[in-house]
């Protein structure tokens, strides 16, 4: 694979060199809305260069959490770090920028592809191709009305759009939820490949199969907080359609991706446990 920012990627605006340290880190992060406490006490952190996966029950926090790192949302306690800089001092529209996002559902724009895109950057059209192909799409397909594209289709054009602002981090909200499995899968091998650039990316996923086929690193939210070790495990394991949780590492660092698609794992419990 290329290193970051070469090959059919476009360059990042701000290319760094992956290290040891936290892309993102939240810090006793809580969230309120109202009298509804969504997130209480988070802290946890988001390496580079590797999928971390947010897993849970519907209304752990996940998607709150995930709007969290590109202010989307906003803290009403605790501190949430990108590359060590407190977010609350960062330009919004700077940030988005820098750390991208995929929703749920696609979001295109009334138009073509090619003008979907010429939204997120001014490019030439050899390069609005080139992150065509990367997601797998027709490069003579720039012409072509949003409106026509299937749902697998789409969420791969908004993953293309995304990667043309040149993002460090790309934000996943549970983006194969409404897509078959053929179009689930292509998605899933696309987000391992762009941790193999060099991107940090952080997914939202209530599919525990997806989170074994995915994960170096898995952040199990219940009730608002990060799941010690015990209940990560707990709910990764007592899942009976989807196999065993077994062979996740809940101590180690993520491993990274090895030669073999897929490194060591980890969920993260209160703090970081190794």
């Amino acid at each position: 694979m290329p290193p970051p920012g070469t090959g059919p990627l476009r360059a990042r605006r701000n290319p760094v060199t992956p290290s040891s340290g936290p892309v993102l880190a939240f810090e006793r992060v809580c969230v309120r809305f109202g009298d509804t406490e969504i997130l209480r006490s988070v802290s946890a952190e988001v390496a580079d260069a590797s999928v971390t996966v947010l897993a849970g029950p519907s209304g752990s926090g996940k998607t709150t959490l995930l709007r969290l790192c590109n202010r989307l949302e906003i803290p009403t306690g605790g501190t949430v770090r990108f590359r060590g800089e407190d977010l609350s001092r960062l330009d919004p529209q700077t940030l988005r920028r820098r750390v991208g996002m995929v929703f749920q559902r696609p979001t295109l724009f009334a138009g073509t592809i090619g003008e979907n895109f010429a939204v997120a950057a001014t490019a030439d059209t050899a390069t609005y191709e080139r992150h065509l192909a990367l997601v797998g799409l027709p490069t003579d397909w720039l012409d072509r009305p949003a409106d026509d594209l299937s749902g697998g289709e789409a969420q791969r054009a908004c993953l293309a759009r995304t990667l043309l602002t040149g993002p460090e981090v790309l934000l996943m909200d549970e983006p194969t939820s409404s897509l078959d499995p053929a179009a689930t899968r292509t998605l899933e091998e696309l987000g391992v490949q762009l941790a193999h650039t060099g991107l940090a990316v952080l997914w939202v996923s209530h599919d525990l199969a997806q989170v074994r086929r995915i994960a170096d690193a898995c952040i199990v939210l219940q009730d608002g907080r990060v799941a010690d070790a015990a209940g990560a495990r707990a709910y990764l394991a007592d899942r009976g359609d989807t196999g065993d949780a077994g062979d996740t590492d809940v101590t180690g660092r993520p491993g990274g991706h090895g030669s073999d698609g897929r490194g060591g794992r980890e969920e993260q419990g209160e703090g970081r446990t190794g």
